[in-house]
């Protein structure tokens, strides 16, 4: 499947006024909105028309329906939706430090999906849409799911999140990834064998440059985990954090693909 370009703001502009026309058209008792109807008739035979279209009809209910609302014009949204943009791109809004290593590490780009996996890692997912990414976020918790998705909608970020319920032995990578970020929770659920599966599918779809995080692993897991996920990225460029997502003794694996 091809990358899905970034929709414009002139677009993003006409489906916020048409979403509001017909949350409005939802939100009134059918009496209303056959009024709206009559309204519109009469402008129309009011006005030089050569014919009453059905389409010119619905044209005119809208104009009137968007009059009523005061939807802004494009340049009074626009100069609203660019500063909410500028607010969403903050990691801070996403509880994210500016030097959390997804903020440092990944790189977001157009050319390519990042995939976050495990509730403790959504916040990432948020953030990486927020700056541009094409985020396919999985998790085998429903409620982590709905709030990702109550999250993305309101930001207007939908667009750009792919969710998926369940865990990671069940996914498949359909185009390149430039990101890999993954809650130690997420790899734990599998077995041995399927860790080295999926770890094997997730390097071979990662493009070169490429980035893989392992977060949150916990005090007491350390060396068995750390020690497995060095030998899986053997030829990759490896380090560990500590200390990270304010757990002690919590560590984050980081590995980069190195060019071929």
């Amino acid at each position: 499947m091809g990358h899905r370009p970034s929709r414009s703001l002139k677009h993003e502009y006409e489906l916020f006024v048409e979403r509001e026309i017909e949350n409005y058209k939802e939100s009134i008792p059918r009496s209303a909105l056959l009024k709206v109807g009559d309204e519109a008739v009469a402008s129309l035979a009011a006005q030089s028309q050569l014919a009453l279209t059905e389409l010119l009809l619905c044209e005119e209910v809208d104009r009137i329906i968007r009059a009523r609302l005061r939807v802004p014009g494009y340049q009074t949204w626009r100069r609203r939706r660019v500063k909410a943009l500028e607010e969403l791109r903050r990691p801070e809004r996403w509880g994210l430090t500016a030097d959390h290593v997804v903020v440092r590490e990944v790189r977001p780009s157009l050319d390519g999906r990042v995939l976050v996996a495990g509730a403790s890692a959504q916040d990432s997912a948020l953030f990486l849409a927020a700056n541009g990414c094409e985020v396919t976020s999985i998790d085998d918790e429903g409620e982590a799911i709905l709030r990702v998705l109550q999250e993305a909608e309101a930001a207007g970020l939908s667009d750009r999140i792919e969710l998926r319920a369940g865990g990671l032995g069940r996914w498949q990578p359909a185009e390149p990834l430039i990101a890999v970020v993954c809650s130690s929770d997420a790899l734990a659920a599998l077995s041995t064998g399927e860790r080295a599966r999926v770890i094997d599918v997730l390097q071979s779809a990662t493009r070169d440059g490429g980035v893989h995080l392992v977060e949150a692993i916990a005090a007491g897991t350390n060396a068995s985990a750390l020690d497995e996920l060095r030998d899986r990225y053997t030829g990759w460029t490896v380090s560990v954090e500590a200390g990270v997502e304010g757990r002690a003794g919590a560590a984050t694996f980081l590995a980069r693909k190195n060019f071929a």
